[in-house]
């Protein structure tokens, strides 16, 4: 099941909330002391960022597998600790992420330092709508990677963010890509309702994807249909890239939103009605794009307002895909209307040339 560490922060209690948050997840996710030191350095300041900087905000904290594994290899587990706020942005993102740099009251950090210890690091903010602030604490048994790249030189990576209705411990929205061979498969799955119980539904989903990731959506769905079964059942997209052709295979049962991004058009890619473990559909539509470089995908649930756009002014494709799911996020909602569902994006994008 998808746990979910969520932290509202509004006054200077949270901040030690958003630390033992950090020090739990980390537990969770087996990090050793030292990193787990600083997992909890890194959401105390960014919590504090929020209060200082930006009235407030909100601190999410879970485990992702954030590399594309070659087969065999087995997943990579990372802390991912996200911090947003709907204030002011920053004036000057270079002084802001200078080593060292912090204000008065706070531990001397700042976003620097965060940005330093933390094995991956973005940030994006924009004037009068908000920041967002990403960083991923690794197990690191080889080491610490601070200019990280997928393994086996995958030429996509994978982002997304989870965020559990009313604060609730266990999310029934979950999402996970994995690779097999030359296919790099993305899925959301939505559980029916919220709770525990969805959460077990959707889980169910990704540990069936983990053992069958080498098929295509559609008989991927035939699988996760039987699979579901025990359960409350699911809305589940899945979006399968074939890095040899360049090709992009999509399908869908339920309400999970789709779109794909070419230049500078956007499309949807549409879900069949019913749900996976209860109903399935005799027929299952699929749809295939071409991929290229420019090519952006995101997969969201319904919590998600369905006419939700693309904010036209943010580079999504230079970003950390968890950072263009949180940013679409934030601009889809507010601090007087937040998400009204468990809420997930997840996002596939091409890898970004990166200097060595």
């Amino acid at each position: 099941m998808t746990r979910v560490w969520y932290v509202p922060v509004h006054d200077s209690t949270r901040v030690r909330d958003a630390r033992v948050a950090a020090e739990s997840a980390a537990g969770h996710a087996g990090l050793d002391k030292g990193r787990t030191a600083v997992a909890a350095l890194v959401a105390t300041e960014l919590a504090t960022n929020l209060l200082k900087h930006a009235g407030g905000g909100q601190i999410l904290i879970d485990t992702v597998d954030a590399d594309l594994a070659p087969p065999g290899a087995g997943p990579a587990p990372a802390l991912q600790v996200l911090a947003i706020d709907h204030g002011p942005g920053i004036a000057d993102v270079a002084t802001a992420l200078r080593d060292g740099y912090s204000t008065a009251s706070s531990l001397g950090a700042g976003l620097g330092t965060c940005r330093r210890i933390a094995d991956d690091f973005d940030l994006q903010t924009t004037p009068g709508q908000g920041t967002v602030a990403l960083a991923r604490i690794r197990s690191a048994p080889e080491g610490r990677r601070r200019h990280h790249r997928p393994r086996a030189g995958a030429p996509v990576r994978a982002g997304g963010i989870n965020i559990p209705l009313a604060a609730a411990p266990y999310s029934g929205d979950a999402w996970a890509c994995v690779r097999a061979d030359d296919r790099v498969t993305l899925l959301l799955a939505d559980g029916l309702g919220h709770g525990e119980a969805a959460a077990e539904a959707s889980g169910a989903a990704l540990d069936q994807l983990h053992s069958s990731a080498h098929l295509p959506p559609a008989e991927l769905l035939g699988r996760l249909h039987t699979a579901l079964r025990a359960t409350r059942g699911a809305a589940v997209a899945v979006a399968q890239l074939d890095l040899a052709t360049e090709v992009l295979d999509f399908a869908g049962i339920g309400n999970i939103g789709a779109r794909l991004r070419t230049g500078d058009t956007w499309q949807p890619l549409l879900s069949h009605p019913g749900i996976v473990g209860a109903h399935r559909p005799a027929r299952l539509p699929r749809c295939r794009q071409p991929w290229t470089p420019d090519s952006l995908l995101i997969l969201h649930s319904d919590g998600l307002p369905s006419r939700w756009t693309p904010p036209p002014s943010v580079p999504l494709s230079a970003l950390d895909p968890a950072v263009t799911a949180a940013v679409i996020v934030r601009d889809s909602s507010s601090a007087a209307r937040p998400v009204r569902d468990d809420t997930t994006v997840a996002v596939l994008t091409p890898l970004p040339d990166l200097e060595p």
